[in-house]
């Protein structure tokens, strides 16, 4: 289970691939094959430093597809841990959906149980909640919770804005970096 801090005032919910990492048609496999987006860890180094609780929301379907394990997710996540520490930031937390797309689970993005356990966990009121992702599931995820959705054009953002059909509200930045220029300009 997560580690929880009950004293959040800000907290910024973050896909993983996509958004922090490069994202791959065949999945991230390994730590190797993980590879931070340009500007993405200095932004979440940025972010922590103002006083935000940073999540991220990940489906993780390689898990139930077995083409990665639990330990393989680790490492990558570990790798990830130490890139943006090394950047000056932490990740509070990482939420991930094991299943396959088809195993009808309720933590699977689009779903917003994801969503809906960070807030409760964190103990924040899901409508103060920002998730930032770059697919339109991620921000179905947080509309259909009830938070705030913002989509990055990296990893699958540019066709997800392209393809249209975004719940309403959705900001829209280049990238993470971006984001974070905007978000602490106030």
């Amino acid at each position: 289970m997560p580690s929880v801090n009950t004293d959040v005032d800000k907290l910024l919910i973050l896909d993983r691939d996509g958004v922090i990492n490069e994202d791959r048609p065949d999945f991230i496999k390994s730590p190797d094959e993980w590879i931070a987006i340009p500007g993405a860890l200095e932004a979440i180094g940025e972010l922590t430093r103002a006083g935000w609780t940073i999540v991220v929301a990940t489906n993780q379907s390689c898990i139930g597809r077995g083409i990665i394990n639990i330990d393989m997710l680790n490492q990558i996540h570990a790798k990830m841990h130490r890139a943006v520490v090394n950047a000056g930031g932490h990740i509070d937390a990482i939420f991930f959906c094991p299943h396959a797309p088809d195993a009808a689970c309720e933590c699977r993005k689009p779903e917003p149980g994801m969503v809906l356990d960070i807030a409760r966990r964190f103990r924040v009121d899901v409508s103060d909640c920002i998730m930032v992702g770059d697919a339109l599931r991620d921000l179905q995820a947080i509309v259909s919770a009830g938070g705030k959705p913002v989509l990055v054009r990296t990893g699958k953002g540019r066709k997800t804005e392209q393809a249209g059909n975004l719940p309403e509200n959705t900001l829209i930045f280049d990238d993470l970096a971006a984001f974070c220029d905007a978000l602490l300009a106030g």
